[in-house]
């Protein structure tokens, strides 16, 4: 009986933890750049049951007994959520009248999960990645992300824009009074390997955007998120609803065990 304890009790943290997903996911259905995470939810190892007992043959040794045993089947033990991964799908491109706003639209790519990516300076000086192109410029005339994180050029340096920019090419050129300047953009291979940092960040391995791969940089837009939100509304109310048929079969099993403690040992 406790076995259907763990199985519904791992059921419901599972839906718990699907219904924390679709939430993070829904919240950010405005935020530029962001992108969906998906729940990988995984069945735990099945066992196998054998009944132990009843028949015996005798050993040759001290005579004995040895009890035979006999397969029943497998029994499975509940699920889990394994990971979240984040969807890299490709958001609408919306105008927003804004120079320094850039929307990344990305093309074909040398790889089935390859990401193109802006690269940025976090508060730590480690290099993060983001498709969050909600840029604006600082007290200093340093381009910077809508979290005051420094957007990086080709070699890696901040950006000085003297205080304006007017034109970004769809190469990503920014023309400077000291140079052309060009937005360093950064090519995940397996974008799923990347790991969501918080403030539309991400950590992982990258490198330079290879010559086959395709993009262009669009100025005075934002991509927007690549969250369905009807789709999210009705996952959640999916999950909520296994959620409830779990809770249930939980209070059942704990009726039982109830029943089991303080009537049982009564008869007779």
């Amino acid at each position: 009986m406790l076995r259907g304890l763990y199985g519904a009790a791992s059921g419901m943290i599972t839906q718990q933890r699907q219904q924390e997903a679709l939430s993070n996911n829904i919240a950010n259905a405005n935020t530029p750049g962001y992108k969906a995470d998906q729940t990988a939810i995984r069945a735990f190892p099945e066992l196998l049951i054998q009944q132990s007992g009843g028949n015996t043959i005798p050993t040759t040794q001290g005579g004995f007994n040895i009890p035979l045993s006999r397969q029943l089947g497998g029994m499975n033990t509940g699920v889990y959520v394994q990971e979240t991964i984040p969807h890299f799908a490709q958001g609408d491109i919306n105008e927003s009248g804004l120079p320094t706003d850039v929307a990344i639209e990305q093309g074909n790519v040398p790889d089935e999960n390859g990401a193109i990516f802006f690269a940025v300076q976090n508060e730590d000086g480690d290099v993060r990645y983001t498709r969050n192109g909600n840029f604006t410029i600082d007290a200093e005339g340093f381009l910077v992300t809508n979290q005051g994180y420094y957007v990086l050029d080709e070699d890696g340096n901040n950006i000085q824009t003297d205080g304006t920019i007017e034109t970004i090419t769809p190469e990503g050129v920014i023309p400077t009074a000291g140079g052309d300047v060009t937005i360093g953009m950064q090519y995940a291979a397996d974008a799923n390997t990347l790991t969501k940092e918080g403030n539309d960040l991400f950590e992982g391995d990258a490198e330079a955007v290879p010559a086959d791969a395709a993009y262009v940089l669009h100025q005075g837009a934002l991509e927007q998120s690549n969250v369905n939100t009807e789709q999210a509304m009705t996952d959640m109310m999916n999950a909520y609803r296994l959620f409830e048929s779990n809770q249930r079969v939980l209070r059942v099993y704990d009726e039982s065990l109830g029943k089991a403690v303080t009537e049982v040992g009564r008869l007779g």
